[in-house]
């Protein structure tokens, strides 16, 4: 199965490096084709495939091909790739609201494969949602999904809608996870930590707090009122983020999110 990456950016490096760390492809199937010179040059080095500047010279080869690019340079990449695409071939977008019939109609091709990784992928620990067109063959969408758990975890969605929902919520997710983080390594130096002091009861917090919530069947709730003794020092903090609406400003950022995600696809 020869795989080829279009885009040699953080997302595209992180598809071939997982791809062979994994052992689900070796370097000899992997390709990239990347048009900046001096990002070949670099990815080369890397020695994770055949580093290609022309779409002529290494599209035919591919059996899935790997839409890792920016969504705003979709036009003049389309414009390129299509006279060198052959119609069996399985295409997997991670671009950011470029919708499946986008991709069909400018492509000229049926089996599209749309995904949303998450940053975290870079580690193995990424979350994404994918979806296909009807074209893709059910042998088809497990081989690609194999690909992309060598990321992380996955889940199939039915609908495209559901991709952007995903793109507010795991895709930015992180960004969400960093900010508040920040904010309580900010909180922990004012009270006198210092700053590795800061970031490693933060870190440690975040790290310790996701793990048990994964070991266990209990839900968000249920782990604050464990922790939240009536009187204590958790329930004034929680009662302050109640007063603050904390809760009603985490929706309407997700929400955001996904209007500029709904947005960014009916460009």
């Amino acid at each position: 199965m020869k795989i080829l990456v279009i885009g040699g950016g953080n997302m595209g490096l992180t598809y071939a490096q997982s791809f062979l760390r994994s052992h689900i492809s070796v370097k000899e199937d992997m390709m990239i084709l990347e048009k900046s010179p001096e990002k070949a040059s670099m990815l080369a080095k890397k020695d994770i495939g055949t580093v290609y500047g022309k779409a002529e010279d290494c599209l035919h080869k591919a059996d899935i091909i790997i839409l890792a690019v920016k969504p705003q340079d979709t036009p003049d990449l389309f414009e390129t790739l299509r006279p060198h695409i052959d119609k069996q071939q399985v295409f997997l977008s991670i671009m950011a609201g470029v919708k499946i019939e986008t991709i069909c109609k400018s492509l000229g091709v049926e089996k599209v494969i749309r995904a949303m990784p998450n940053l975290p992928a870079q580690i193995g620990m990424g979350m994404t949602a994918f979806t296909s067109s009807e074209a893709v063959t059910r042998i088809e969408l497990v081989m690609v999904q194999n690909l992309i758990n060598t990321t992380g975890k996955t889940v199939y969605v039915e609908t495209e809608h559901a991709i952007d929902a995903a793109t507010a919520i795991s895709g930015s997710g992180p960004a969400y996870v960093f900010y508040f983080m920040g904010a309580m390594m900010e909180s922990a130096k004012k009270m006198g930590f210092t700053k590795s002091q800061s970031e490693l009861l933060v870190a440690q917090t975040f790290k310790g707090a996701v793990d048990l919530y994964s070991k266990s069947s209990l839900d968000a709730q249920d782990w604050i009122d464990r922790v939240a003794s009536k009187g204590g020092t958790t329930e004034a903090a929680l009662a302050s983020f109640i007063k603050n609406k904390v809760h009603d400003d985490i929706l309407e950022g997700a929400e955001a999110a996904l209007k500029r995600a709904i947005e960014l696809g009916n460009k």
